[in-house]
């Protein structure tokens, strides 16, 4: 169970409550790309399904999402990251995920897409 006082799941190092927490409570957004991609590897590991969902970009959202309740997310590695900063409106992050699940320890890797919609981040699609 991860608290607020936790070491959040994004791998900065800060406490859960403070880093990626408010992005979940929705008291405040996330500022670039790369912070969104963190909160939702974030949402992945706490299962806040509801963040992934509000965070999808509405072209390209599931109608439905379902987590995998024996897929435990364990640590996340930004690989790279092309724009997505304060004052643009797109960019990639290039992340390799890592999970565990049926005592097998696995990984993800994806160069995500990111637009801003509506002065807030949105996570699109994997590309190129």
């Amino acid at each position: 169970m991860i608290t607020d006082e936790s070491r959040c799941p994004c791998g900065l190092g800060e406490p859960y409550g403070a880093c990626c927490g408010r992005f979940h409570r929705g008291t405040a957004t996330a500022p670039t790309a790369e912070l969104l991609m963190r909160s939702r590897f974030s949402a992945f590991a706490v299962g806040d399904t509801a963040y992934l969902t509000g965070t999808w970009h509405p072209k390209t959202r599931p109608a439905d999402l379902e987590l995998d309740p024996g897929q435990r997310w364990t640590f996340l590695e930004i690989l790279g990251k092309t724009g997505g900063g304060l004052l643009e409106h797109e960019g990639t992050v290039e992340f390799r995920a890592h999970y565990r699940q049926d005592r097998r320890a696995g990984s993800m890797h994806e160069n995500s897409g990111f637009v801003r919609v509506d002065g807030q981040w949105s996570y699109v699609a994997p590309v190129g």
